[in-house]
């Protein structure tokens, strides 16, 4: 949805136009999952789907919630009565941002705040970390509160732990927040110290497909925190402040000393090698052998499967049906138990690979899944 359609809701909705209008992008995580809230690496990038706000300030404490995209009229909340998980509603994340600014002694006064997205939600694609991102946006900008792409992306993740009480890490709204165009972002968890990696597919004949298997999941709900809670346990059993701190060159030895703890062995191996899957695909990407990454996803896809168990078996047809039609490498993205896929291919190859993926949901009877080409898109902006 458009700028304008989005300030001409907004007019129609509160009766008078809005100061400004903003976007903020969904994400497709190239490569580096579930190692964000390990102090790891991660890599992903902006796609052209975003979230749009149209929004105005109030100064009387009254905070007034609409989306083009949910059923209902205008929710009207007083920003002095917001309290962390009370609300199971959508309008969890956009008040859960403004919680979080004034948790942090930001002076956000109220503000008439009309969505709409075109972020696919439920396809881990980060819908969710796109509506904090775009509001955090704005209200930065109307009560001038002089934050950067980074500390917003904080603030979000804050809203999200906290407020809507889903435990997940900094990389949804730091890509939301700060990727750039034609770029991947090089990630670090821990400092937040950035890398743009240039990731222009197009110029060199390729093409990156998402794949949404239409198979929903939520954060909120217990299998991530399982995982999560793995790891610190992991972290914990080897002496270590997270698992970022396990060299790859030691995980033999790191395995060894979990003895017969095997599930927690199985999630330390995956996030210690996909910290290591990450850092090949930068050292790739900077030295030009993009088609190389292929077999890095795949690697990345086998680890997810078998190590972390987040796979589904729509995820796994997507990426053995690509793979038998010639894609340079493929892989479940996002947080798993469901969402989407990515498929790296030549150019030439897309039509075919996209084909034969639609017949294989077929032909196993799950639902049509959703194809697009993920382009690395702008960051979160200002339109209007």
């Amino acid at each position: 949805m458009g700028a304008q359609q989005v300030r001409d809701g907004f007019a129609e909705l509160y009766g008078a136009a809005p100061e400004g209008v903003w976007a903020a992008p969904g994400r497709v995580n190239l490569i580096g999952e579930h190692t964000d809230y390990n102090d790891g690496f991660v890599m992903p990038f902006a796609l052209p789907h975003t979230a749009v706000a149209a929004v105005s300030r109030r100064t009387d404490g009254v905070l007034r919630l609409h989306s083009a995209d949910v059923e209902g009229g205008v929710v009207e909340l007083r920003v002095d009565e917001l309290v962390p998980e009370a609300d199971r509603n959508w309008t969890a994340y956009p008040s859960g941002v403004v919680w979080a600014l004034r948790e942090a002694g930001h002076p956000v006064t109220g503000a008439d705040i009309h969505l709409a997205s075109t972020v696919p939600s439920g396809a881990g694609l980060s819908s969710s970390a796109a509506l904090e991102v775009v509001v955090a946006l704005a209200l930065n900008d109307l009560f001038s509160l002089g934050l950067r792409g980074w500390q917003l992306a904080r603030l979000c993740q804050r809203a999200e732990n906290v407020y809507v009480g889903a435990p997940v890490g900094i990389m949804d709204q730091t890509a939301s927040a700060c990727c750039e165009t034609g770029h991947a972002l090089f990630l670090d968890t821990r400092d937040l110290s950035q890398k743009q990696i240039p990731f222009d597919l197009a110029a060199e004949g390729m093409r990156l497909l998402v794949v949404d298997t239409q198979v929903k999941h939520s954060h909120s709900e217990g299998e991530y925190g399982k995982r999560r809670a793995g790891c610190e346990k992991g972290a914990a059993l080897l002496g270590v402040d997270a698992l970022r701190d396990v060299p790859y060159a030691g995980l033999d030895a790191a395995l060894a000393r979990l003895g017969d703890e095997e599930e927690v062995r199985r999630l330390v191996r995956h996030i210690v090698t996909e910290n290591e899957r990450v850092e090949r695909v930068v050292s790739l990407l900077e030295s030009g052998e993009t088609r190389a990454i292929g077999p890095v996803l795949v690697e990345g896809h086998a680890s997810l499967r078998d190590d972390f168990r987040i796979s589904c078996p729509e995820l796994d047809l997507v990426v053995d049906t690509a793979l038998a039609s010639g894609a340079l490498g493929s892989r479940m993205t996002g947080g798993g138990f469901g969402g989407s896929a990515i498929v790296l291919a030549e150019e030439q190859d897309v039509d075919a690979i996209t084909k034969t993926v639609t017949e294989a949901f077929a032909a196993a009877g799950f639902k049509t899944p959703r194809v697009f080409e993920a382009v690395p898109s702008a960051g979160a902006r200002r339109l209007h």
